[in-house]
Protein backbone atom coordinates (compact mmCIF):
# COMPACT_ATOMS: atom_id res chain seq x y z
CA UNK A 1 0.00 0.00 0.00
CA UNK A 2 1.24 3.38 -1.02
CA UNK A 3 0.37 6.20 1.41
CA UNK A 4 -0.73 9.17 -0.20
CA UNK A 5 1.63 12.11 -0.92
CA UNK A 6 -0.86 14.87 -0.01
CA UNK A 7 -0.84 13.40 3.35
CA UNK A 8 2.76 14.73 3.64
CA UNK A 9 2.88 18.38 5.16
CA UNK A 10 5.68 20.47 5.69
CA UNK A 11 6.31 20.69 9.71
CA UNK A 12 8.94 23.74 9.34
CA UNK A 13 10.73 25.74 6.46
CA UNK A 14 14.18 27.41 6.72
CA UNK A 15 16.73 24.90 8.33
CA UNK A 16 20.41 24.39 6.71
CA UNK A 17 19.64 21.22 4.38
CA UNK A 18 19.13 18.94 7.93
CA UNK A 19 20.12 15.39 7.88
CA UNK A 20 18.98 14.48 11.15
CA UNK A 21 15.26 14.50 13.47
CA UNK A 22 14.63 13.54 16.68
CA UNK A 23 11.76 14.19 19.09
CA UNK A 24 12.20 15.06 22.73
CA UNK A 25 9.46 13.65 25.03
CA UNK A 26 8.25 16.92 25.75
CA UNK A 27 7.51 17.19 21.54
CA UNK A 28 10.23 19.35 20.69
CA UNK A 29 11.97 18.43 17.21
CA UNK A 30 15.27 18.24 16.81
CA UNK A 31 16.93 18.72 13.84
CA UNK A 32 21.17 19.70 12.56
CA UNK A 33 21.96 21.55 9.67
CA UNK A 34 25.43 21.41 7.45
CA UNK A 35 27.68 23.99 8.92
CA UNK A 36 26.68 22.20 12.38
CA UNK A 37 23.57 24.12 13.53
CA UNK A 38 21.71 22.44 16.10
CA UNK A 39 17.57 22.87 15.84
CA UNK A 40 14.80 23.20 18.20
CA UNK A 41 11.58 23.14 16.59
CA UNK A 42 8.40 24.06 18.69
CA UNK A 43 5.77 20.98 18.90
CA UNK A 44 3.42 23.02 16.28
CA UNK A 45 6.79 23.74 13.84
CA UNK A 46 6.10 27.41 14.66
CA UNK A 47 8.94 28.07 16.16
CA UNK A 48 12.90 27.12 15.80
CA UNK A 49 15.72 28.06 17.59
CA UNK A 50 19.04 27.45 17.09
CA UNK A 51 20.68 26.28 20.51
CA UNK A 52 24.44 25.93 19.25
CA UNK A 53 26.85 24.77 16.93
CA UNK A 54 29.46 22.69 16.20
CA UNK A 55 30.98 24.49 13.61
CA UNK A 56 30.85 21.05 11.26
CA UNK A 57 28.23 18.88 9.55
CA UNK A 58 25.54 17.47 11.91
CA UNK A 59 24.92 13.69 10.73
CA UNK A 60 22.25 11.80 12.91
CA UNK A 61 21.19 12.81 16.51
CA UNK A 62 20.10 10.61 19.61
CA UNK A 63 18.96 11.57 23.30
CA UNK A 64 20.08 9.60 26.27
CA UNK A 65 17.91 7.53 27.75
CA UNK A 66 18.03 9.97 30.97
CA UNK A 67 17.25 13.01 28.35
CA UNK A 68 20.49 14.70 29.95
CA UNK A 69 21.97 14.88 26.40
CA UNK A 70 21.93 14.87 23.01
CA UNK A 71 24.24 12.92 20.67
CA UNK A 72 25.72 14.56 17.66
CA UNK A 73 27.44 12.26 14.47
CA UNK A 74 29.66 14.97 12.87
CA UNK A 75 30.94 14.74 9.96
CA UNK A 76 33.37 17.37 9.59
CA UNK A 77 34.79 16.87 12.77
CA UNK A 78 34.65 13.00 12.94
CA UNK A 79 33.38 12.76 16.38
CA UNK A 80 30.48 12.20 18.33
CA UNK A 81 29.58 15.26 20.83
CA UNK A 82 27.46 15.42 24.00
CA UNK A 83 25.37 18.17 24.05
CA UNK A 84 24.21 19.07 27.66
CA UNK A 85 20.31 19.30 27.37
CA UNK A 86 20.54 21.44 30.59
CA UNK A 87 23.14 24.36 29.73
CA UNK A 88 23.84 23.60 25.97
CA UNK A 89 27.38 23.04 26.57
CA UNK A 90 29.20 20.81 23.94
CA UNK A 91 31.68 18.56 24.58
CA UNK A 92 33.56 16.26 22.58
CA UNK A 93 32.20 12.24 23.56
CA UNK A 94 34.17 10.19 21.10
CA UNK A 95 36.41 10.54 18.08
CA UNK A 96 37.03 6.63 18.28
CA UNK A 97 39.68 3.95 19.62
CA UNK A 98 43.28 5.27 19.68
CA UNK A 99 43.83 2.85 17.24
CA UNK A 100 41.12 3.14 14.56
CA UNK A 101 39.25 6.80 14.75
CA UNK A 102 35.87 7.46 13.04
CA UNK A 103 36.05 8.78 9.86
CA UNK A 104 32.15 9.35 9.12
CA UNK A 105 30.44 8.65 12.44
CA UNK A 106 26.76 8.49 10.32
CA UNK A 107 24.23 7.51 13.17
CA UNK A 108 23.79 7.11 16.87
CA UNK A 109 21.75 4.14 18.88
CA UNK A 110 20.76 4.46 22.48
CA UNK A 111 19.84 1.31 24.02
CA UNK A 112 18.21 1.30 27.47
CA UNK A 113 21.54 0.83 29.63
CA UNK A 114 23.24 4.34 28.00
CA UNK A 115 25.45 2.64 25.68
CA UNK A 116 25.76 4.22 22.62
CA UNK A 117 25.89 2.83 19.11
CA UNK A 118 27.35 4.72 16.08
CA UNK A 119 27.53 3.52 12.60
CA UNK A 120 30.94 3.98 10.89
CA UNK A 121 30.70 4.59 7.22
CA UNK A 122 34.04 4.27 6.24
CA UNK A 123 34.96 5.75 3.02
CA UNK A 124 32.89 6.71 -0.05
CA UNK A 125 32.47 3.79 -2.50
CA UNK A 126 34.95 1.47 -0.09
CA UNK A 127 33.59 -1.19 1.86
CA UNK A 128 35.11 -1.27 5.01
CA UNK A 129 32.03 0.34 7.54
CA UNK A 130 32.14 -0.79 11.20
CA UNK A 131 29.53 -0.53 14.10
CA UNK A 132 31.26 1.18 17.38
CA UNK A 133 30.16 0.86 20.63
CA UNK A 134 30.60 3.82 23.54
CA UNK A 135 29.47 3.49 27.37
CA UNK A 136 28.36 6.00 29.43
CA UNK A 137 31.75 7.10 30.24
CA UNK A 138 32.56 7.03 26.69
CA UNK A 139 35.01 4.27 26.43
CA UNK A 140 35.02 3.36 22.85
CA UNK A 141 35.34 -0.01 21.30
CA UNK A 142 34.47 -1.64 17.78
CA UNK A 143 31.71 -3.37 18.16
CA UNK A 144 31.30 -4.88 14.42
CA UNK A 145 34.41 -4.85 12.59
CA UNK A 146 32.05 -4.89 9.37
CA UNK A 147 32.90 -4.68 6.96
CA UNK A 148 29.68 -2.84 6.09
CA UNK A 149 29.13 -1.57 2.34
CA UNK A 150 28.53 2.33 3.93
CA UNK A 151 26.73 1.88 7.56
CA UNK A 152 24.48 4.20 7.32
CA UNK A 153 21.00 4.53 9.76
CA UNK A 154 19.92 2.62 12.46
CA UNK A 155 17.51 1.33 14.69
CA UNK A 156 17.37 -0.98 17.82
CA UNK A 157 14.73 -4.01 18.10
CA UNK A 158 11.93 -3.78 20.67
CA UNK A 159 13.51 -6.68 23.00
CA UNK A 160 17.10 -5.19 22.02
CA UNK A 161 18.24 -8.07 20.84
CA UNK A 162 19.26 -7.05 17.17
CA UNK A 163 20.35 -3.83 15.39
CA UNK A 164 19.09 -3.12 11.70
CA UNK A 165 21.53 -1.33 9.55
CA UNK A 166 20.97 0.60 6.49
CA UNK A 167 23.99 -0.11 4.04
CA UNK A 168 23.82 2.45 1.46
CA UNK A 169 25.57 0.58 -1.74
CA UNK A 170 24.30 -2.93 -0.49
CA UNK A 171 21.66 -1.44 -1.13
CA UNK A 172 19.35 -2.86 1.54
CA UNK A 173 19.38 -3.50 5.35
CA UNK A 174 21.42 -5.87 7.49
CA UNK A 175 20.20 -7.18 10.69
CA UNK A 176 23.05 -8.08 13.78
CA UNK A 177 22.24 -10.05 16.39
CA UNK A 178 23.21 -8.49 20.06
CA UNK A 179 23.99 -11.62 22.47
CA UNK A 180 23.19 -11.70 26.07
CA UNK A 181 26.78 -10.16 26.86
CA UNK A 182 26.56 -6.97 24.76
CA UNK A 183 28.89 -8.40 22.04
CA UNK A 184 28.21 -8.60 18.19
CA UNK A 185 25.64 -11.60 17.15
CA UNK A 186 24.99 -12.91 13.83
CA UNK A 187 25.26 -11.46 11.11
CA UNK A 188 22.26 -11.32 8.28
CA UNK A 189 21.01 -9.48 4.82
CA UNK A 190 17.54 -8.58 5.93
CA UNK A 191 16.14 -6.83 2.79
CA UNK A 192 17.73 -5.74 -0.37
CA UNK A 193 16.84 -2.03 -2.07
CA UNK A 194 17.88 -2.69 -5.08
CA UNK A 195 18.82 0.57 -7.50
CA UNK A 196 17.71 2.73 -4.10
CA UNK A 197 20.28 4.54 -2.05
CA UNK A 198 18.71 3.82 1.43
CA UNK A 199 19.81 6.11 4.07
CA UNK A 200 17.75 6.09 7.62
CA UNK A 201 15.21 3.62 9.26
CA UNK A 202 12.63 3.73 11.90
CA UNK A 203 10.33 0.58 13.34
CA UNK A 204 7.12 0.96 13.80
CA UNK A 205 5.01 -0.55 16.89
CA UNK A 206 4.63 -3.74 15.40
CA UNK A 207 7.97 -4.53 14.19
CA UNK A 208 7.93 -3.16 10.47
CA UNK A 209 10.56 -1.31 9.55
CA UNK A 210 10.34 2.84 7.25
CA UNK A 211 13.68 2.90 5.10
CA UNK A 212 13.97 6.63 3.57
CA UNK A 213 15.79 6.81 0.16
CA UNK A 214 18.50 9.66 -0.68
CA UNK A 215 17.70 8.30 -4.22
CA UNK A 216 15.13 8.17 -5.62
CA UNK A 217 13.15 10.31 -3.15
CA UNK A 218 11.34 7.21 -1.78
CA UNK A 219 10.03 5.66 1.86
CA UNK A 220 9.53 1.69 1.68
CA UNK A 221 8.28 -0.33 4.28
CA UNK A 222 9.54 -3.88 5.00
CA UNK A 223 7.13 -6.01 6.58
CA UNK A 224 8.21 -8.27 9.48
CA UNK A 225 8.23 -11.30 6.76
CA UNK A 226 10.70 -9.16 4.91
CA UNK A 227 8.41 -8.63 2.47
CA UNK A 228 9.31 -5.22 0.72
CA UNK A 229 6.76 -2.69 -0.14
CA UNK A 230 7.06 1.04 -1.68
CA UNK A 231 5.11 3.20 1.14
CA UNK A 232 5.65 6.62 -0.13
CA UNK A 233 6.97 8.23 -3.61
CA UNK A 234 7.78 11.46 -4.52
CA UNK A 235 9.05 11.50 -8.03
CA UNK A 236 9.32 15.69 -7.95
CA UNK A 237 11.72 15.60 -5.36
CA UNK A 238 10.00 18.84 -3.28
CA UNK A 239 8.12 17.80 -0.51
CA UNK A 240 10.58 14.49 0.16
CA UNK A 241 13.61 15.76 -1.37
CA UNK A 242 16.88 13.56 -0.47
CA UNK A 243 14.91 12.16 2.76
CA UNK A 244 17.65 11.19 5.09
CA UNK A 245 16.54 10.70 9.05
CA UNK A 246 13.05 9.61 10.83
CA UNK A 247 11.95 9.80 13.97
CA UNK A 248 8.63 9.07 15.54
CA UNK A 249 6.77 11.69 17.57
CA UNK A 250 3.61 13.76 17.84
CA UNK A 251 0.74 13.14 20.66
CA UNK A 252 0.09 9.40 19.63
CA UNK A 253 3.34 8.17 18.80
CA UNK A 254 2.26 8.02 15.15
CA UNK A 255 3.42 11.12 13.46
CA UNK A 256 6.71 10.22 11.15
CA UNK A 257 8.55 13.10 10.86
CA UNK A 258 11.21 13.15 8.00
CA UNK A 259 14.56 15.13 7.23
CA UNK A 260 15.02 16.22 4.40
CA UNK A 261 18.79 17.00 3.23
CA UNK A 262 18.62 18.25 -0.23
CA UNK A 263 15.81 21.03 0.77
CA UNK A 264 15.30 23.16 3.98
CA UNK A 265 12.44 21.34 5.70
CA UNK A 266 11.27 18.58 7.88
CA UNK A 267 8.46 16.84 6.95
CA UNK A 268 5.64 14.88 8.53
CA UNK A 269 2.98 12.62 7.88
CA UNK A 270 0.42 10.80 10.70
CA UNK A 271 -0.11 7.08 10.10
CA UNK A 272 -2.45 4.76 11.40
CA UNK A 273 0.30 2.41 13.42
CA UNK A 274 2.39 4.10 16.38
CA UNK A 275 6.17 4.04 16.09
CA UNK A 276 8.22 1.77 18.63
CA UNK A 277 9.33 4.10 21.44
CA UNK A 278 12.92 4.77 21.85
CA UNK A 279 14.79 4.39 25.68
CA UNK A 280 14.28 8.13 26.17
CA UNK A 281 10.55 7.94 25.43
CA UNK A 282 9.76 4.91 27.84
Amino acid sequence: MIADLNEVSILIEGLDHPECVAVHPDGSVWAGGEAGQVYRISPDGKTKEEIGSTGGFILGIAFSPDLSWLALCDLKNKCIWKLDLDNYSLVKFSEGTPIEKINIPNYPVFDNEGNLYVTESGEFRKVNGKIFKIDPNGITQVWHPGPFNFANGMAISKDQDCLFVVCTWLPGVERVGINNDGTAGEREVYATLPETCPDGVVIDSEGNLLVSCYAPNRIYQIKKNQEVRLFIDDWEGHTLSNPTNMAFGGPGFNTLYIANLGRWHIAQIQLTVMGLKLPCHR
